[in-house]
């Protein structure tokens, strides 16, 4: 599933995210959600979060 629906988000879940200085090379981390950070009800380019390790990132794919 993709992350670009913030309705499909919910704290805990398992997601891969694209992080910020990872843009260029299309590398994903893996991670649970913390919080969503992303208001808009949807995102083209994924739902930004932050997972529970700290780091932020966009949603790629719900696992």
């Amino acid at each position: 599933m993709l992350g670009t629906r913030r309705a499909d988000i919910k704290p805990g879940i398992a997601v891969m995210v694209e992080l910020t200085e990872d843009k260029r090379t299309g590398k994903l981390t893996g991670g649970r959600v913390k919080d969503v950070l992303t208001t808009s009800p949807n995102h083209p380019h994924g739902i930004k979060v932050r997972l529970e390790n700290g780091l932020v990132g966009r949603i790629k794919q719900i696992i």
